[in-house]
């Protein structure tokens, strides 16, 4: 059986959704369908952290497994903090390299996803959006980047937020979060490479 490791913040663990709607579970059950066996996710997300504090949270987890792949989106808080993108890229491409640690050294089984554009959601109210898009198209310039320099892949799924981040039917009770029908795009998307990488 297949195992599967998902790192990241709210936009992993599903900030507002049950648990079955985020989109590790979502990956999980399309995967299913293609007779693909693969154990739920193990989770290693919270809502509001950044680099930083995955990278701590994972040291604590003390995981000594490797998995069949991994995904990594982490990137939104930093933006959202005001932190400085230059610290952002050493602190992603340690996660990163972390994260092929535990694919067994396996690059092509790791899963960059892009970070979502909140400043198009109803919370954004109020806020300069403009600026919001333009900081985190730098953040995901700079994460994909780090993610093809390491033969990683990248999925982007920005373009489907902002798409949809007016939509009350794509997002969660808070204005802000993904509901379950914006995760199913985001696991649709992911699930060619990886139904791919798992068969090879």
């Amino acid at each position: 059986m297949h195992t599967y490791l998902a790192l990241g913040d709210s936009y992993t663990i599903g900030e507002q959704v049950h648990v079955s709607e985020n989109f590790p579970h979502q990956l999980v059950k399309l995967l299913k369908e293609k007779h693909i066996d693969v154990a739920d996710p193990v989770i290693v997300a919270k809502t509001g952290w950044t680099t930083d504090e995955l990278a701590a949270a994972i040291r604590e987890h003390n995981i000594h497994e490797s998995f069949s792949f991994v995904t990594l989106l982490i990137g939104v808080n930093n933006q959202y903090r005001g932190r400085d993108i230059e610290n952002y890229k050493t602190e992603f491409t340690d996660l990163l390299t972390q994260a092929i640690v535990f694919a067994n050294g396996h690059t092509q089984n790791v899963f960059v996803v892009s970070i979502p554009d909140w400043g198009v959601t109803p919370f954004a109210e109020g806020r300069d959006r403009a600026k919001v898009a333009q900081e985190i198209d730098a953040y995901n310039a700079a994460c994909k980047e780090i993610a093809m320099a390491h033969k990683c892949h990248f999925t982007d799924i920005t373009d489907s937020t902002r798409h949809n981040g007016t939509n009350a039917l794509f997002l969660a009770g808070d204005g802000l979060h993904p509901s379950a029908k914006e995760y199913e795009i985001w696991a649709k998307r992911l699930l060619p490479e990886v139904a791919s990488v798992l068969t090879q």
